[in-house]
């Protein structure tokens, strides 16, 4: 996409997308970014997202003069969030380009936001999953900056620990920055949104210190899980072949894996 061209202008976003887990001990982590720009959407937009099993996630729509919007939280655990993308997207006739994708990055800072519309997953298991199950990959992201713990082997920690309050403050600061391009993305005026949203350069907090890694949340995504238990997979793990198959006749979840080298994903 070429930044700084206030003439990008497509068709109207019918669907946007937070991603996440699901379950109050994974609601403050790092991981969830995207819910928390899907519940701020819907605050701005007074929606209610409500649980649709058909879908497989929270969803809400929104009736604006243009056509209806849907504000989507797949509850599959973030390495299946193409099963309820997909199901939404197929019933309702939403091309891939019509979807716009809010998740966390690894490779931005706690309060930088960036547009980017196709492109790679870069390991992002829930983007993976969306290429997948949408076949398509040119379908809107917006990439909300969670910094990089800085090594290697603590990036599986990081994204499911919470952030400290310093870069708390700034990912919420970036999102509701955010909310004032939300008409242009909704437009499909992507240039100015690209406008709104990259201009602003707020200052970057401080990387975490190694002590500040172990929050509670991080302890938790560490501990082994119980027989049969659900553990979220993060988007800096490599998916294993069990969890791309859904137990029978109920949710999905996500076994624990390997992690992958997140830390030398360059920019994009």
């Amino acid at each position: 996409m070429p930044h700084g061209d206030a003439a990008i202008i497509v068709g109207m976003i019918r669907m946007l997308v937070g991603l996440g887990n699901p379950g109050p001990e994974y609601e403050a982590t790092r991981h969830n970014a995207g819910f928390w720009w899907i519940d701020a959407v819907a605050r701005e937009l007074k929606a209610t997202l409500r649980s649709e099993r058909a879908y497989h996630g929270l969803l809400a729509r929104v009736n604006l003069p243009a056509g209806p919007v849907w504000l989507l939280e797949p509850q599959t655990y973030m390495n299946l969030s193409g099963k309820s993308v997909a199901a939404l997207a197929r019933f309702y006739k939403i091309a891939p380009s019509e979807i716009l994708v809010a998740h966390d990055e690894l490779d931005l800072p706690p309060g930088e936001l960036k547009l980017k519309q196709g492109g790679g997953h870069a390991g992002h298991n829930g983007l993976r999953d969306i290429h997948a199950q949408l076949g398509a990959t040119d379908y809107w992201r917006l990439r909300i900056g969670i910094g990089h713990p800085g090594v290697r082997a603590e990036v599986v920690n990081y994204v499911l620990g919470r952030p400290m309050a310093e870069h708390r403050e700034a990912i919420e600061a970036s999102i509701t920055r955010s909310l004032g391009a939300l008409d242009a993305l909704l437009a499909g005026d992507m240039g100015k949104a690209t406008m709104k949203l990259h201009t602003a350069k707020p200052p970057r907090p401080k990387p975490p210190r190694p002590a500040e890694l172990a929050t509670p949340g991080a302890a938790a995504a560490a501990r082994p899980a119980a027989p049969g238990a659900a553990v979220p997979v993060s988007a800096a793990v490599a998916p294993t072949p069990a969890a791309a198959t859904p137990p029978a006749g109920g949710t999905a979840t996500a076994p624990v894996a390997d992690a992958a080298a997140s830390s030398a994903r360059g920019p994009h």
